[in-house]
């Protein structure tokens, strides 16, 4: 993650980027960040000071540097952006897939489009859908309009099945590799929340609507286990 902010509409003062680098550490500390791994950017979006080339405006500003896997420094919001690590990518793991959508398509049939987010999913591959019941083989996969071998995690695809209607399957079902620990639906399950801004009390019977990967669905606080401090990750109560 990143921070950088619009310098010009502040006459590039060197004490106000101070002072915001100060306030959002102190807010990204609350939410788990630690601010020695952001690099923190002075940019002018509309003039493009410190966006790819280094600016002149400035002369206080010797660049940002990063706490990572290794130390990471530089001057432009590109080169902040550049020295992102790249997530791991669990292709070892069993496959999940959530679906976002899924189409009918004439002359090739159904076509469940959706991000692999572990595992590889492969044509000839049987697969099963949580909670919908289907299994069903793959007939192909694509991405990009382009037959692939297989779609790894990270990677956007359409894949085609075979007997299967779209009425069957729809988006926030998750496919799986029938052979290798499918995913099943859950009754319930422990959840650490995060309760950002919420008027009332937030405990037993609260029933929210609930967004897990692309699943919308309406769910029941059961129990209240415990508080935790965020800033320590410890139980308080």
């Amino acid at each position: 993650s990143g921070r950088s902010s619009n310098m010009d509409t502040t006459k590039w003062s060197e004490e106000r980027f101070n002072e915001i680098i100060k306030e959002t550490s102190n807010f990204i500390k609350k939410v788990g960040y630690n601010p020695k791994h952001v690099p923190f950017v002075p940019i002018s979006g509309f003039n493009g000071d410190n966006m790819i080339e280094a600016s002149t405006n400035c002369p206080w500003y010797k660049g940002w540097e990063k706490e990572t896997k290794a130390k990471a420094t530089g001057k432009t919001l590109l080169e902040a952006i550049d020295a992102i690590d790249p997530p791991s990518r669990p292709s070892d793991k069993p496959l999940r897939l959530p679906l976002q959508d899924v189409y009918k398509i004439g002359g090739i049939g159904t076509v469940p489009v959706g991000r692999v987010e572990t595992g590889t999913i492969k044509a000839g591959m049987v697969v099963t859908f949580t909670a919908a019941g289907v299994t069903t083989e793959v007939d192909s996969v694509e991405m990009h309009h382009e037959q692939f071998t297989a779609g790894v995690p990270g990677d956007n695809v359409g894949f085609n099945v075979k007997n299967v209607s779209v009425k069957e399957i729809r988006r926030g079902k998750v496919a799986g590799d029938s052979k290798n620990d499918p995913p099943k639906g859950a009754e319930s399950f422990n959840a650490q929340v995060i309760v950002l801004n919420h008027p009332g009390q937030v405990g037993a019977g609260y029933a929210p609507v609930l967004d897990c990967h692309t699943a919308h669905i309406a769910c029941k606080f059961s129990e209240l286990l415990e508080k935790i401090d965020r800033r320590t990750g410890k139980s308080v109560e």
